[in-house]
């Protein structure tokens, strides 16, 4: 099987009964800023916080009812942790989600309160590996990656396939297409969305210099993976995904790198200024504009806005 658009269109009529269609915010101060126009698809208001619940409930509900029984099992530090929790809740199934030991107090509550199983592990991705296995080896649950999986890169597409309609509806063509890349899921859906869409829309991503093994694979041609990440905007932490890079490489024009300085500025910004509560890792496509003086004049940028969950007790200011 190979992700395409009408695999997405499919996925989206199969989440949208379980999914919020979330809302685009502008902001007439930060467009002045950027001499642009920038249209933010705001996933901080999606259920759990983030985009990855449209990749999760894609995924789940794919599942037959024989296989489902058997539960799901992940691993994740956070996003996509709470996001099988509450698709597997949909389907009164058992979510079984390894969590390293240092992940956020917060989100660890969070899996639980979505009803979810939680086992912790040593930080690493080994242990959190092992410990999936023995998981999938005891009980027969179907494991999802939080990324490199067909079903989730076509549920996290959905995202730019509303945002590019709801723009349409209201008049706006979109002349580029942002997001940020981790593990490449949701670059992936939003590049084969808005190839199909929009054919002559630039598609950019952004990710921080202190895990930047998407922009030295992009520029190098093939799969570098990521060693020692060092970044505030830890949904970004991951290697991009074997099957999400083909994908990249065929359809992606750029990918920009950003400092911490950047992200905390253009975090901080999006909270004064447009009132949400955004996560480093959504404000990292604001911060390469930011940082790189993007040339926007007279232009249209639409960017998915990945997620909202963030320590409050623990702000980077």
């Amino acid at each position: 099987m190979t992700t395409t658009f009408q695999n997405i269109k499919k996925a989206h009529e199969r989440i949208s009964p379980f999914v919020h269609r979330t809302p685009i915010h502008s902001s007439r101060i930060i467009n002045e800023m950027v001499g642009g126009q920038l249209f933010f698809k705001c996933e901080n208001f999606q259920k759990g916080g983030a985009f990855k619940a449209r990749g999760a409930f894609n995924a789940i509900h794919s599942l037959d009812e024989v296989t489902v029984k058997r539960g799901v099992v992940t691993h994740s530090s956070g996003n996509h942790a709470a996001a099988v929790a509450l698709g597997a809740n949909s389907r009164n199934t058992t979510a079984h989600v390894v969590m390293p030991s240092n992940a956020s107090a917060v989100k660890k509550a969070a899996v639980k309160g979505y009803g979810a199983n939680v086992i912790e592990c040593a930080p690493v991705l080994a242990d959190r590996e092992s410990t999936a296995k023995r998981i999938i080896e005891e009980t027969g649950a179907t494991f999802l990656h939080p990324y490199n999986d067909e079903r989730v890169i076509a549920g996290q597409g959905t995202a730019a396939l509303e945002m590019i309609e709801d723009l349409a509806e209201a008049g706006e063509k979109l002349d580029i297409v942002m997001c940020p890349v981790g593990g490449g899921g949701l670059l992936a859906g939003t590049a084969l969305v808005t190839r199909s869409l929009l054919p002559t829309a630039k598609i950019v991503a952004a990710e921080p210099k202190g895990a930047d093994d998407a922009k030295r694979s992009f520029d190098a041609g093939v799969l570098i993976p990521q060693t020692a990440p060092d970044t505030i905007a830890d949904g970004l932490l991951t290697s991009v995904g074997e099957i999400n890079f083909p994908i990249i490489m065929e359809n992606v024009d750029d990918i920009l790198t950003v400092s911490e300085e950047s992200i905390i500025g253009a975090m901080r910004l999006m909270w004064q200024h447009m009132k949400v509560i955004v996560e480093p890792s959504g404000a990292v496509p604001l911060a390469a504009i930011l940082e790189h003086e993007l040339d926007l004049k007279n232009r249209k940028m639409g960017i998915i806005l990945s997620g909202g969950n963030v320590d409050i007790d623990r702000l980077p200011w």
